[in-house]
């Protein structure tokens, strides 16, 4: 397996600029990613409609406060979004390409704040305005620490993005 590691606002490096535009290019490219949370001694995986910040160096997701996943991401913040290029082709998989982010989560309060995050994910989920303004329901912002692209099936750079939002 090879590893590259690029930093993002380092001058001169051809790898990280292309690695950020595919990072870009995936996330933006893809609706939904896995939300990886941990808790009561099991990880878990839950399937969110997400949006990201220009920098990438956020992503929003929203989930009912009611929900396993509201309650293990107010007992640990560590978490990990993986989104992907799969098209459920099995003889495409040298083609498909991943992304997983790694940060910490943080709740959205209401207030300002809350309306200018919320309108990154109803921009990118409009359908999901009612859900995401709802009182039932939580925003989350996931601030994100570091971005692992895969491609090629084990090809695996690393890319910092610098935090601007």
């Amino acid at each position: 397996m090879n590893t590259t590691t690029a930093t993002a606002g380092t001058d001169g490096e051809c790898e990280e600029t292309d690695l950020a535009k595919q990072i870009r290019r995936l996330v933006r490219g893809q609706p939904y990613g896995v939300l990886c949370t941990q808790g009561d001694s099991q990880p878990y995986g839950s399937l969110v409609a997400l949006a990201a910040t220009d920098d990438l160096s956020a992503l929003l997701f929203s989930t009912p406060i009611t929900t396993r996943k509201y309650r293990l991401l107010s007992a640990c913040d560590h978490v990990a979004v993986v989104i992907d290029s799969r098209s459920g082709a099995p003889d495409e998989l040298m083609q498909v390409e991943a992304v997983t982010a790694t940060g910490r989560v943080h709740v959205v309060p209401r207030g300002p704040d809350f309306e200018r995050w919320a309108g990154l994910l109803i921009g990118r989920h409009p359908h999901l305005a009612a859900f995401v303004r709802a009182e039932s329901s939580a925003l989350f912002r996931v601030e994100v620490l570091c971005y692992f692209h895969v491609s090629h099936f084990q090809e695996v750079r690393q890319w910092i993005p610098k935090h601007t939002s």
